[in-house]
């Protein structure tokens, strides 16, 4: 095929083949001649491998083999020699696999996330210990909690001048006593504080045969229903900055605690009271609220956009850290420490 090389021939070429002109000059191009690539050499200011070899016989001497680079910098420049700069030392280093630590470091280990799972009152209890404010700076008085996740409801709390294993002993055995629990059904879950972590509270967890867990550490959301608990208390619009004394801050927690198991409505629970849960009397409560929105219901069924109201579900279950992963065959309603209703995640068989 004879190449068109005027113009006017190219305009016809690439009129027939449907080209662009400078696509069709660039095809007839013949190909370029490739050069002889030259070896890649590295930055012009970098040290030839004897200057390098030369660098690391150095570090190695007796009298630098302990000594960081910058030292080693240091002392040459003293002894006015110059070889490269510290930066390069450490490439050196680096690249011969010299650069580590050499210590024994402490090694965290791997804590896994409890999985807590409560399907009725008297499962799991969860325990904390907040401080509150005394009549002066640096004076605070403790108060120790024990909350049911299950039910939301208060079984124990004392408040204490100091914070001692010995009185998180009394309390968790007198309220387990008042309880009436039975041996290997209740699990106590807590953070890893001292008192929390005490060998004496470990015994005598062992001894009432009550299962202990913690949360992971440096982990803040591990023990939820406790800290949910504790803003619960503080929020309050007549807890005061400072108790004038312990008898106030306990006169207080006494109407506070009344409150908070009878007469406060858990959005965790169904708008139910924390006693009407741990009590059983929640279905029949639920049963009652569902008969009147009926009644409302019939009488103005405009007013329910939704339709036929059903009611608030009942959480048959509560978890602290929900499983990822589970078999959704088989589900029922559940709800986290934050009182988001998910579904309880069971393995199949």
């Amino acid at each position: 095929m004879k190449l068109a090389t005027e113009p006017g021939d190219a305009s016809v070429v690439c009129d027939a083949l449907g080209l662009k002109r400078a696509t069709y000059y660039r095809l007839i191009q013949p190909p370029k001649a490739l050069a002889d690539k030259k070896p890649r050499v590295g930055p012009p200011r970098a040290l030839s491998d004897d200057e390098r070899d030369k660098v690391l016989n150095v570090l190695h001497e007796d009298r630098f083999v302990n000594q960081a680079p910058s030292e080693i910098y240091a002392k040459l420049l003293d002894e006015c020699i110059y070889l490269c700069s510290i930066r390069t030392m450490y490439r050196i280093l680096q690249d011969n696999n010299e650069v580590k630590e050499r210590r024994n470091q402490l090694r965290h280990p791997q804590y896994s996330a409890p999985e807590l799972l409560a399907t009725g009152p008297n499962q799991v209890w969860s325990w904390d210990i907040t401080k509150l404010k005394g009549p002066e700076k640096w004076l605070s008085y403790h108060l120790y909690v024990i909350i049911d996740i299950y039910s939301r409801y208060v079984v124990g709390w004392m408040i204490a001048r100091r914070e001692s294993d010995e009185l998180a002993e009394v309390l968790i055995s007198e309220t387990c006593n008042r309880q009436e629990i039975e041996t290997d059904k209740l699990v106590l879950h807590s953070d890893r504080g001292p008192s929390m972590t005490s060998k004496l509270v470990a015994q005598l967890l062992s001894d009432l045969s009550v299962t202990e867990s913690h949360s992971r550490p440096y982990v803040s959301d591990d023990n939820p229903f406790s800290e949910s608990h504790f803003k619960t208390l503080k929020y309050q619009p007549t807890f005061p900055k400072r108790f004038g004394c312990i008898a106030d801050a306990r006169a207080f927690c006494q109407s506070f605690f009344e409150w908070y198991n009878n007469e406060h409505y858990h959005s965790g629970i169904a708008l139910m009271t924390p006693a009407s849960v741990h009590h059983g009397l929640a279905a029949e409560c639920n049963t009652n609220r569902l008969a009147v929105l009926l009644k409302a219901h019939s009488e103005h069924p405009e007013r329910f956009v939704n339709g036929c109201p059903t009611g608030l579900p009942l959480p048959q279950a509560v978890w602290i850290n929900p499983p990822k992963t589970a078999d959704l065959e088989t589900g029922i309603l559940a709800t986290t420490g934050s009182g988001t209703i998910v579904k309880r995640l069971v393995a199949s068989d």
